[in-house]
């Protein structure tokens, strides 16, 4: 009874930290998902979102400013990640892996360090200063802001150019899209949004690390793919799947932080998510090669 009870006790935590990966994992949504690339850089990108607005913050910037800069710093590594891919003709996981090596480099020179810590005295209006159910609802907000905006951008014009790059390369090219252009912005929308859930974790934490970013592709796409698999029944519109890629967050860290209080072993933790995200990666797979006949007759059931 006492576990339950302290498993219950850090929930509202839990949820938080799943919010600010959940809008971590949006990032990695539109890479993985609309764009068709697999992109490392985020766990780069994401340090430095927390690195730039911590150093801001302490060093007395507005936390609104600090955050659009940490915005801004993470669309300049996708900037750098989309030019080495285009522009150099790299291959975009390698592109993503040296951008994220240099970031190492960066985020150790923003912080003049491996950490900083913000005293929470000087942050009134952070969210590190609220309570838990606070900064839920201040999260909340900001997610539901963020899945707006890019639900009006991707019916845009250009977000809908952005959305046929990732579906079809080659067609999207003969129909006269600059492809380039569009690889390029969807690597620096993907990277800004990944660099502000960085620095809301630096802000609900009230530090920044150089290893906060370390495995946030792994849970990025696991927040992704739990979200996909609890409500692919219902996720046909384009702002519902972003707000699934939430909840699958949410799912992710609850699930986490029960593991932790249950006193299991969390050495096997990275290991079993990756075990999950491989798994669900494989199944249409699976299920296309091993399982044709099932696959044809489900086909002629919905003819």
């Amino acid at each position: 009874m006492t576990k339950i009870m302290e498993v219950l006790s850090t929930l509202p935590g839990s949820v938080a930290l799943g919010i600010i990966w959940g809008i971590m994992a949006i990032g990695v949504y539109i890479t993985y998902r609309i764009l068709d690339i697999a992109d490392l850089t985020v766990d780069g990108s994401f340090a430095t979102g927390a690195a730039v607005c911590a150093v801001m913050l302490i060093g007395g910037n507005n936390v609104y400013v600090s955050l659009v800069c940490a915005i801004a710093a993470g669309m300049l590594a996708g900037l750098v990640t989309g030019l080495l891919h285009t522009f150099f003709g790299i291959p975009a996981i390698l592109s993503g892996i040296l951008t994220q090596l240099m970031l190492w480099t960066v985020n150790l020179k923003v912080m003049g360090g491996a950490n900083r810590t913000v005293s929470a005295r000087r942050l009134p209006v952070l969210i590190t200063s609220m309570k838990n159910t606070d900064a839920i609802v201040t999260l909340l907000v900001v997610a539901f802001v963020l899945i707006a905006i890019l639900y009006w951008f991707f019916g845009t014009e250009r977000g809908c150019s952005v959305r046929a790059t990732g579906c079809n390369l080659m067609m999207s090219r003969a129909q006269g899209i600059n492809t380039s252009f569009n690889q390029v912005l969807g690597l620096m929308i993907s990277n800004g949004i990944v660099a502000l859930s960085g620095a809301l974790f630096s802000q609900y934490q009230g530090t920044a690390d150089i290893n906060n970013g370390r495995g946030a592709i792994v849970i990025g796409l696991a927040a992704v793919i739990i979200g996909e698999a609890l409500m692919s029944r219902i996720a046909r519109n384009f702002a519902v799947r972003l707000l699934s890629v939430i909840i699958g967050g949410i799912v992710y860290y609850v699930l986490y932080q029960v593991i932790i209080e249950l006193g299991l072993d969390t050495d096997f933790l990275k290991m079993l998510t990756a075990l999950l995200v491989a798994v669900f990666l494989g199944l249409p797979h699976i299920k296309k090669t091993y399982l044709p006949a099932k696959s044809m007759k489900e086909g002629k059931k919905h003819a």
